[in-house]
């Protein structure tokens, strides 16, 4: 996989409308109501997206979760930017306002 465009951490995620979440045992799936696109997440993907869904910048969800994992911000950012692009490319999270 590529590596996200670097500026991409100063943007703001926002989940659509027509986004569902259910989280079970850690575990989480995301449904487009939309295109019907099921989306998987593991323990660290959803605390990914919990972390994007009440951060103010995808940067700052990356910041939020260094404290959890013990995982450098550089790696963080990587794998939350790239994890957010995905999201989007599947219509699951609007990235910039």
């Amino acid at each position: 996989m590529t590596n996200p465009d670097p500026t991409i951490l100063g943007a703001k995620p926002t989940v659509p409308d027509h986004v569902l979440f259910q989280e079970v045992a850690g575990n989480a799936a995301l449904l487009n109501l939309d295109t019907e696109t099921y989306f998987g997440l593991d323990e660290v993907g959803t605390a990914m997206w919990q972390a994007l869904e009440t951060s103010e910048t995808i940067g700052a969800a990356a910041e939020s979760l260094v404290e959890v994992y013990d995982a450098s911000l550089e790696t963080l950012q990587l794998d939350i930017a790239r994890l957010a692009q995905d999201l989007r490319s599947h219509g699951l999270l609007i990235i910039g306002d």
